[in-house]
This record gives C-alpha cells, structure tokens and sequence, in this order.
C-alpha cells in the first residue's frame, strides 16, 4: 500500500499537470504543457500581417521563449536571461549567468526556473528577476566522441557542435525537473532547490523531461530512453534505441517527448521515430527516416503526431495510433532543429534556413513564411540555386575545426533552432542572429 504522504503528492502532480493552463490562463513551460504535446490553445498566425517587434540580444537565441503574464522568458548566449514585456518588447528586467543559456525556462508560482551552461539551475523571482536560489550540478558539458561524424584527428575526444541545447525544466506539484550533461535527471523542491533525488544515465542529458501520469519521461545520449517515478526517481523503464559504435554519429536521444493517449513519441539520431506505450515501454512503431536524424520534439494533436527532420528537411505528419504517413513536405533539405508548435488548423515551425515556417495542416502545404534577418543578409551564400544547403560554401574539410566553423558559417543565415511559443495571435520565436522575433 503506498503512504498517505506518496498520495497526496501524486495526486499534486497529476492536478499541476491538468489544471495549471487553467488556473493560469498561460503556456508556462517549453512546449507548451507538462506532457510536451506542443500545442498550444492560442489563435496563431492563419496569415502573416506584421513584424510586431524584434528584440536584439549580443549572441544567439537558440533556446525557446516561455510567455506568462504577459511576460515573455528567453534566454541568450549573450549569458544572459530576459524577461520582456509581451506587448512592446521592451525590457522589463535581465539577469547575468557565467554562461549561455540555451534551454527553455518553466513559469510557476511567481518564480521562474532555468539552466546555464555555468553548470548552475536558477530559480528567479519571475516579476524582478532577483535570485531566489541556485543549484549546483556535477558539471555540466556536451556530448563527445572520437571521430565524431568521421571528423580527424581520428583519436581525438570532440564535443559535439551539435549538441546546442539544454535541458529545458519540467514543474509539478512543488517540484522541478530537468536533465543535466553531468548524465543526471535531477528532482528539485520548486521552492528551496533542495535536492529531492537525483538519477544516473550512461551520458549527456540535454533532452527535456515530459511529465504525465506521474511517470517522468526523458531520454539521454547513452541511447535509452527512460521512464522515472516523478516521486522517488525509481527507473520504471528503459527503452533501447540504436547506435553507431563506428563514428558514434548516429546515436543518442536530443528530442524532447511528447505523452498523449497514453503514448510517448520521440525522435532519436538513429534516425528513427518512436512510439512507445507509457505504461509497458514497449515499442508500438517506429518511422524510419532513412538515415536522418530527428533532433526535434513531435506535437501531438487529434489522432495526428508531427515532426521534422534534420538533414533532410521533411515536416512529417503520421497516424499516432499506427505510425502511417499521411503527408509529408520537403524542405529542400535544410536541417530542422526546432520544433513544431500547433495552433488551431496550423503548425508553426523554424528551419535553417532562417525562416519561420506556417504550415496549414487541412490544405497540407506551406501557407506563409517570414525571414529572420540573417537570413536576408546571409543566405544567399550558402544556398543553392534548387534552393538546398549550399555546404561546400562553408565546409572545406574533415578537420574538426572546419566543422565548428561550417556550423557556425551556415547558422549565420538566421538560423531558427528555437522552438515558436504562440500567445493569442502572437508568435515568438529565436534565432541564431541574435534576434527574438514577435509576428503577427
């Protein structure tokens, strides 16, 4: 029989994970909700009308912004985390970390909870931006390889330049969650950031966790996904996805999960995406994208689960329940890091590129786009004239150096990582220029 104690608490998770949009009136956390469905119950943008405001921070914006009383949370590789207002743009406070920011923050009760890569989680007051408390983790670092995607000196240790986010935090009944590169899903107490317990994977874990029933989902770059007691941290499962021992290029799990109808999804660098019953951790299906990764969290919504993929650029719409396609669009290969968010009749998504996506899920086509302005100064470069990656423009060889600096030369056309948040017909979103975009 389990305590009145044990209860009482999961019966405070279960009621923060079904009422808090409610209570609210707010999207409080990445992805909209605890079970990281994506979609969020807020008009959107049906057709572009305007460039609201821009807000320009002094490094890239790949982490994605949390909006709440009509405050608008984001964090920069500036090192700094913002809160501006949601109306104008302006800033209402801003508060200094050692280090980038680049995980999502969580909004409850009056405080607001993320994580820099200074190896410290905040809690801040969410109105004056003062520091509550911090915790401390064992360290926190990138994934790495030997060899990492064929790059020499062969027997060198590199971190991955694609390892580009953090754990963005979960917060349910009085507790905060979130994964850590020192290999640890951490539970906090939301109010003290005393440590509740704290669990050990084989690698980095910069996936966000997703909360549903009182199970904690998450996956980690050792290749398992896990699902954890939300209460002691005990491992009710773990799911094995593939590896690449040869040039660990394809291995390990960056997406974020969804849970719905008693389902998680989530996309792996196996090149596979997964469903997997929540209760048994059984595979339900799995879609394969023939060799891409898929680096982006699903939206899930009636009967229907999105995603994207990276290198070849492809918006995905599958059955939930069955894994069959029902349409797909093409990209033109350009990498898709962010992830979708939903809004009525509408998936709004970042590539690449350095564009916003507006992709109308009745007609199944692409119905607008915006361009960041990287993307206006910078793409031409570094695109083909079918429109694709123009790579050989910013990788000249398989040093590993040249591939840091590859990346950073194709993220320079604006590139859009950082997942949309809509607020009644505003859309938000970051990108690699340094900029934070509001559209209507």
């Amino acid at each position: 029989m389990p305590s009145c104690k044990r209860l009482c608490v999961f019966a405070a998770i279960l009621a923060s994970c079904c009422f808090s949009k409610a209570a609210h009136g707010q999207e409080l956390m990445f992805r909209s909700n605890a079970a990281h469905t994506g979609v969020f119950s807020a008009p959107g943008v049906p057709e572009f009308h305007k460039l609201k405001w821009r807000f320009r921070a002094k490094g890239a914006i790949l982490s994605s912004p949390v909006v709440s009383g009509g405050i608008v949370y984001i964090g920069s590789a500036d090192h700094y985390f913002y809160a501006l207002d949601l109306s104008t743009g302006s800033v209402n406070w801003r508060f200094k970390t050692e280090s980038r920011v680049q995980g999502s923050a969580a909004v409850s009760n009056d405080s607001v909870f993320f994580e820099s890569y200074d190896s410290n989680f905040y809690c801040l007051d969410a109105a004056s931006g003062k520091l509550k408390w911090k915790f401390k983790t064992e360290g926190e670092h990138r994934f790495a390889a030997k060899h990492l995607h064929g790059a020499e000196p062969a027997a060198e240790t590199m971190p991955d330049p694609f390892d580009l986010f953090l754990s963005s935090p979960v917060v349910a009944g009085g507790i905060v969650y979130f994964g850590s590169g020192d290999t640890n899903v951490y539970a906090l107490d939301a109010d003290t950031g005393s440590l509740k317990w704290k669990f050990k994977t084989g690698d980095v874990v910069h996936a966000s966790p997703a909360l549903a029933n009182g199970t904690l989902f998450i996956g980690s770059w050792d290749s398992y996904f896990y699902a954890l007691d939300a209460i002691t941290g005990a491992e009710k499962w773990r799911f094995k996805t593939g590896e690449d021992l040869d040039t660990h290029n394809q291995q390990g799990i960056q997406s974020s999960a969804a849970v719905a109808d008693g389902i998680v999804y989530f996309g792996c660098r196996d090149s596979n995406f997964y469903a997997i019953n929540a209760a048994s951790g059984k595979k339900m299906w799995a879609f394969s994208n023939k060799g891409s990764w898929v680096i982006a969290s699903p939206a899930v919504n009636d009967g229907k689960v999105y995603f994207a993929t990276s290198d070849t650029g492809l918006f995905h719409a599958l059955d939930a329940k069955t894994g069959v396609p029902i349409f797909f669009l093409d990209f033109k290969h350009w990498p898709m890091f962010s992830s979708p968010a939903v809004a009525g009749d509408f998936a709004y998504i970042g590539s690449h590129d350095g564009r916003l996506l507006a992709i109308n899920l009745k007609s199944k086509n692409l119905a607008w786009s915006f361009d960041t302005d990287g993307r206006k100064q910078n793409a031409a470069v570094y695109t083909k004239d079918d429109g694709s990656p123009k790579y050989e423009a910013a990788f000249s060889d398989f040093f590993y150096d040249d591939m840091v600096s590859g990346v950073s030369k194709m993220m320079s056309t604006g590139a859009v990582l950082s997942s949309p948040a809509i607020a009644g017909d505003t859309i938000l979103f970051g990108s690699a220029d340094g900029t934070l975009y509001a559209i209507q």
